[in-house]
């Protein structure tokens, strides 16, 4: 459990470490930059289901709306 805890600590330190070089060049808070990469991760995951799922529904609808007629006398 403490190597668990060690290599938490160290990500910690390292992945921190470039939300504040990042908030100190831009002259903000680092907690700003964080919880920035946070909405902006749960934007864009979010996003690309959205688009599938209207992707999806519109292929449905296409499917429903125009079928393949083999012959005039299919009508």
């Amino acid at each position: 459990m403490k190597t668990f805890y060690e290599l938490l600590h160290y990500l910690q330190k390292r992945g921190f470490e470039v939300c504040r070089r990042i908030a100190e060049r831009m002259g903000i808070r680092t907690r700003v930059v964080r919880t920035t990469f946070i909405y902006l991760t749960f934007a864009t995951l979010g996003f690309g289901f959205a688009l599938y799922l209207f992707l999806a529904f519109w292929l449905k609808i296409k499917d429903l709306v125009y079928t393949k007629r083999t012959s005039v006398f299919d009508l």
